[in-house]
């Protein structure tokens, strides 16, 4: 079973909501009703206008299926295909009026998701010689996360926690609450048997210790000045895993990746991918 197959077994009633709602907010297409009889058939291709990495494919069948409509789509590209302008991604044929109706829902998640797998790639391209694996975040569109994570994996980045139930994390907050790294962490490991890995977000050398000294899985490097980064990831024992985050952008990631962590995680992935461009052509 591929990739989105399996996410999409997984997490079908989230997915279906989703594209529900997508169909829902368009209405109807007084246009089209108005201009051709319900028979006229006629044929389109969307096409590439950027070069890219293609993603959200398989959603077009299943969106499709959720509308009770059929179209007879043949796709040229399958999801992770490099593609370059003038490329025909996808043929369909069927109605005017059901093929321009979901012209806009059909682009509307493909260069979403083409956008987010483009820009995931170009962050794995600059870590890979160093060994680094690039992570996803949550801050993603509400209600779009598993299919924005999807992308991200598409692109050939992994993915860091799809919600709260994935991973123990104490971030910033968890701990200036709480009042001690440790304190958190013995509080963790006495109420939940089995206890799951633990993330410990750190902003200081004194808490990148103290979070060494509470044995946990891995430590975080949030926004900390490079330099510190260098003298906590001399600090941390090679058992526990370490991650980068914050202000990382395709100008300075092979600067953090050449510290060598295991990972860094990026939230301009989902939540400042641009959209790929791609059109609807009608082909008479």
């Amino acid at each position: 079973m591929n990739i989105f197959a399996t996410l999409y077994q997984k997490h079908k009633n989230i997915i279906n909501d989703l594209l529900h709602l997508a169909i829902a907010e368009d209405g109807k297409d007084i246009t089209s009703i108005n201009l051709f009889p319900a028979n006229k058939q006629t044929k389109a291709y969307i096409i590439a206008k950027q070069k890219g990495i293609i993603s959200g494919l398989p959603l077009l069948p299943i969106i499709l299926k959720q509308a009770n409509t059929h179209l007879d789509l043949k796709f040229y590209f399958k999801d992770g295909d490099k593609i370059t302008p003038g490329d025909k991604i996808v043929e369909l044929k069927g109605t005017a009026r059901d093929i321009l109706f979901f012209e806009r829902i059909f682009l509307n998640f493909l260069t979403h998701l083409a956008g987010i797998s483009t820009l995931t790639s170009q962050y794995v391209q600059k870590a890979q010689p160093y060994g680094v694996t690039i992570l996803d975040t949550r801050k993603t569109l509400p209600g779009h996360r598993i299919l924005e994570k999807y992308a991200v994996k598409i692109g050939g980045g992994q993915n860091h926690r799809l919600n709260l139930t994935d991973m123990i994390m104490l971030k910033d907050n968890h701990i200036d609450l709480y009042g001690s790294i440790k304190k958190a962490v013995n509080c963790l490991c006495t109420s939940i048997s089995p206890c799951p890995p633990i993330e410990v977000e750190c902003s200081s050398l004194a808490q990148v210790q103290e979070a060494i000294s509470s044995a946990v899985q891995r430590i975080m490097l949030d926004n900390m000045p490079i330099d510190q980064i260098k003298i906590a990831l001399s600090l941390i024992p090679k058992h526990i895993e370490t991650e980068i985050s914050g202000n990382i952008d395709l100008s300075n990631i092979e600067k953090f990746a050449a510290l060598k962590p295991n990972f860094i995680s990026v939230g301009k992935l989902t939540h400042s991918a641009p959209a790929l461009d791609l059109s609807l052509k009608i082909s008479n």
